[in-house]
């Protein structure tokens, strides 16, 4: 079966192009995120019409892969700490302080 190179729907930014094309060729999204913005640095802008081509003609996916998908659990509320109290001593040769 042929692989498809799809928008990615669970690792998007604002179309999921860019991590359709790095889950296509297997690589992190981020990384991928990273070489865009620096070939446009280098190419003079010319990645960016290539991202809105890709964006135009790239189909959606059909389903959720969840190949990079953390899913964000809140942590449980802790109960207030009370503040220590400051030791004292029967003695307490400080006190002019």
């Amino acid at each position: 079966m042929m692989k498809k190179m799809t928008k990615s729907q669970n690792n998007r930014v604002l179309t999921g192009t860019i991590a359709g094309v790095a889950e296509y060729f297997g690589i992190d999204p981020t990384i991928a995120r990273v070489a865009f913005v620096f070939s446009n640095f280098f190419l003079d802008g010319a990645p960016i019409l290539l991202y809105f081509v890709l964006m135009a003609i790239m189909p959606k996916a059909e389903s959720r892969n969840q190949s990079y998908e953390r899913p964000y659990s809140r942590p449980e509320r802790q109960p207030k700490r009370q503040p220590k109290q400051a030791e004292t001593t029967a003695d307490d040769a400080w006190s002019d302080f």
